[in-house]
C-alpha cells in the first residue's frame, strides 16, 4: 500500500545517465576487464547536462532516489560526486559486492521493494534492457539517449553483473 502522505519517488541512475563514463571506458575494453580501474576512475565522471537537468526539475515534486549498478564499495566516492554536482541528497541503492545478477534483474527487484511503500513517478535510466523490463513491470521510464552506447558496458551490465 503507498503511502499518499509522502512525495513521489523519482529514481535515478548515475553512470551514462547522470556521470559521463566514456573517461574511464578503457578498462573495460581491455581483456581481463580492469574493474577496480573503472570504478577508482568513476569521481572524476563529468556530470551529464540533460541528466543533471532531469534530477533537478523531478526534485521539485519528488524525492530523488539513485538506483546504481555499482557496487557497494563505491558509496563514498558516488557520495562524494553527487554532492559535488550539487545534486539532492538522496537514498542510493547499490548493488552488493559480490553480487553479479544483471542489472535488469537487480534494478526491477529494487524498483518493486520501492513501489510497496511509495509512489514511483519515473525511473530514468540508459540501460535498455532495464527500461524494457521496467515498462513491463508498469513503471514509467525516460530513457537517457544522451551519452554513446558502450558495448563494453551493456556487456558488464547484462552478462558480468558488474554495473
Amino acid at each position: 500500500m503507498t503511502d499518499s502522505s509522502e512525495r513521489p519517488l523519482a529514481v535515478f541512475d548515475l553512470d551514462n545517465t547522470l556521470a559521463d563514463t566514456a573517461h574511464r571506458q578503457h578498462f573495460l575494453e581491455r581483456k581481463p576487464r580492469d574493474w577496480d580501474g573503472f570504478f577508482a576512475a568513476a569521481p572524476a565522471d563529468p556530470p551529464l547536462p540533460q541528466g543533471i537537468a532531469l534530477v533537478l526539475e523531478h526534485a521539485e515534486e519528488c524525492e530523488v532516489v539513485y538506483l546504481t549498478g555499482r557496487p557497494e564499495r563505491c558509496r563514498q566516492d558516488t557520495l562524494d560526486w553527487i554532492a559535488a554536482q550539487g545534486l539532492p541528497a538522496g537514498r542510493i541503492h547499490m548493488r552488493r559486492d559480490n553480487d553479479r545478477r544483471p542489472a535488469r534483474r537487480t534494478k526491477l527487484e529494487i524498483l518493486r521493494r520501492l513501489e510497496r511503500t511509495r509512489e514511483i513517478r519515473v525511473l530514468v535510466d540508459d540501460d535498455e534492457l532495464v527500461c524494457e523490463d521496467a515498462e513491463r513491470a508498469g513503471f514509467t521510464v525516460v530513457r537517457a539517449r544522451w551519452t554513446a552506447p558502450s558495448a563494453a558496458l551493456e556487456n558488464a551490465q547484462e552478462r558480468e553483473g558488474r554495473t
